[in-house]
């Protein structure tokens, strides 16, 4: 199992490098061409949300992405260190903008959804994770 990792500052302007270093490691690592458009959408919008959940909370740690090829399949896990609330919605006093911003994290999510079949979200106190999984195709054999 081969993972490359990439942290880069919860900067917009690098989600782009992302996207680029992600549909690269998925071509290699043989996931067919027909979905590295989708690879680098999905990547972009997980970079884009992490990016947005680091900034509207103060958070300059980086923004974690590991690309996992594995034997049958491809995986891309962009990980958050934004503390996610539990189940029940904001904490009384939140900001103004709360509603606005989950919003747009659970339309974020849907893309995702609607971009990769077999997507797993995780959030918890130390913050979250999204991982997005692709089948390979095996490289075909040399004919000798």
């Amino acid at each position: 199992m081969a993972t490359v990792e990439l942290r880069f500052s919860a900067l917009p302007e690098h989600v782009r490098t992302a996207r680029l270093v992600a549909a690269a490691v998925a071509r290699r690592a043989g996931v067919d061409e027909a979905v590295l458009d989708e690879v680098r959408l999905a990547v972009g919008e997980a970079c884009s949300r992490a990016v947005g959940l680091h900034q509207s909370v103060g958070i300059t740690a980086p923004v974690k992405v590991a690309l996992i090829e594995e034997e049958k399949q491809f995986s891309i896990e962009v990980g958050d260190e934004v503390p996610h609330a539990h189940a029940g919605g904001p904490a009384d006093g939140a900001a103004p903008d709360a509603d606005v911003e989950a919003e747009e994290d659970e339309m974020g999510l849907a893309v995702i959804s609607g971009l990769v079949d077999d997507v797993e979200v995780t959030t918890g106190e130390h913050g979250g994770l999204i991982r997005m999984t692709w089948p390979t195709t095996p490289p075909a054999a040399a004919i000798a």
